[in-house]
């Protein structure tokens, strides 16, 4: 795209959200699988539930995707700020996100603040993580 913000976000974005409509996917071919007959399980697969399944698959990609580009975006810009890379940038980026996102879904302020310190210390962790392998 150009940008390299914009590259970053839409690529975790596309990625990360691949993540989560492939465990939704996942989760409801077993539901599909469990509940139909053993020796013929698609004789009870409808439209509606294929329907439900699509909605809840494109529902939980969005959303995942959502979170991880903001928090690429957000771990990017704090980069950029602070000029120096180091896992205070993914603290800070997941404090952010965690902020955001737990806002954004219409939470009340100790939820918000709750959500930013879990979202960094996964961040940092995750991090830790990373600079260990």
């Amino acid at each position: 795209m150009g940008n390299a913000f914009l590259n970053r976000t839409v690529d975790g974005f596309l990625k990360i959200g691949a993540v989560g409509a492939s465990k939704v996917a996942a989760e409801e071919t077993y539901d599909c699988l469990k509940k139909g007959p053993s020796r013929f399980p698609f004789w009870k697969f409808s439209k509606d539930k294929l329907e439900d399944a699509l909605r809840k698959i494109c529902k939980e990609g969005v959303y995942w995707g959502t979170t991880a580009g903001v928090y690429v975006g957000m771990e990017y810009g704090v980069e950029r700020m602070r000029g120096t890379k180091d896992w205070k940038n993914a603290m800070l980026g997941g404090a952010i996100t965690g902020a955001l996102i737990s806002a954004a879904s219409g939470h009340r302020t100790d939820k918000v603040i709750g959500n930013a310190i879990t979202a960094g210390a996964i961040a940092t962790a995750a991090e830790f993580i990373n600079y260990l392998t």
